[in-house]
């Protein structure tokens, strides 16, 4: 069975979908249901996976910027971008429940490396408004079409820089037609369909909730979760060179599972360090001048652990 997500993933959940039960509580509903009524368990334990996490406050790491609104299927997506508007365009992609704004160390950096910067903050995330699924709601799609939007109206995609599901959101709008001279995934979300074992195994619930809720997603996004296995798709992408930096102590995302990534993808690197985490390796300035030095072109050196 796939690895188990560790603590810092059950904070997030109680984040998420817990602001006035327990976690004991919820699991024992969910222990009833798994028993008593799989299909209402699946139902809700669905729900629960589309469900934001709250975030930090918007726009916190941001250096000031050039604020604008972009439409997006029916609604908007706030950003901020920097720069001289004939350098080569940088897009920054955040991740599930996070904000543009954690990917703020990249800015000057890439500023000073002569390159315009683009910045958003996804559907029910940061300071944008909700998106089709509706107020703290979301998909990886609605991130990867928040994508293609803003590179709609800001410009054509030297390289893309992406953190956790902002990684896998890139792939897929990459998949719609977004063209990008290069991808830097830092801490990849590569393959959402173990996340359920896990998921599942925070909760309370058992495979009779497990299944129907993975159904009632595939469902709800149009497809199978098969389909969201980065490694697996990778073949069916016009790939440009691609650097993952991943923390082999990362909590949230796997590092096996970039490994695989970076195997399976011609022009791939994979860089490890040791002790950064999840969130911590997106301010780590040895990480950030590697990326830099690979949005240029330059060679992916080995980052000391």
């Amino acid at each position: 069975m796939p690895t188990t997500p560790k603590k810092s993933t059950i904070v997030r959940i109680k984040r998420a979908v817990l602001p006035r039960a327990t976690m004991a509580t919820v699991r024992a509903a969910f222990w009833l249901l798994e028993r008593l009524a799989p299909a209402l368990g699946a139902r809700w334990a669905a729900r629960l996976w589309f469900t934001v996490p709250r975030g930090g406050r918007p726009g916190k790491g941001l250096p000031g910027g050039d604020r604008f609104r972009v439409p997006v299927q029916g609604g908007s997506v706030t950003g901020w971008s920097w720069g001289d508007r004939d350098g080569d365009l940088v897009y920054l992609v955040h991740g599930w429940g996070g904000s543009a704004g954690q990917l703020g160390a990249f800015v000057e950096p890439l500023l000073a490396a002569g390159y315009r910067v683009v910045a958003f903050d996804a559907p029910s995330h940061g300071e944008s408004p909700p998106g089709p699924s509706g107020p703290r709601r979301g998909t990886i799609l609605e991130f990867a079409a928040a994508l293609r939007a803003v590179a709609g109206a800001a410009g054509p995609a030297h390289a893309v820089v992406a953190h956790s599901l902002g990684c896998a959101a890139t792939a897929f709008a990459m998949r719609d037609g977004l063209a990008a001279g290069r991808v830097a995934f830092v801490a990849p979300f590569v393959n959402v369909l173990p996340y359920t074992y896990g998921f599942a195994s925070r909760l309370g619930f058992g495979e009779r909730v497990r299944a129907g809720m993975v159904r009632r997603i595939e469902r709800r996004i149009g497809m199978p979760m098969s389909s969201f296995d980065l490694t697996a798709t990778a073949p069916q992408l016009a790939l440009p060179p691609l650097l993952v930096v991943h923390d082999r102590d990362d909590r949230e995302t796997r590092w096996p599972d970039s490994r695989d990534l970076s195997r399976a993808w011609p022009e791939a690197r994979l860089l490890t360090t040791t002790g950064l985490g999840h969130r911590r390796i997106l301010a780590d300035r040895e990480v950030v001048a590697t990326v830099v030095r690979f949005v240029g072109g330059g060679s992916a050196e080995h980052l000391a652990s």
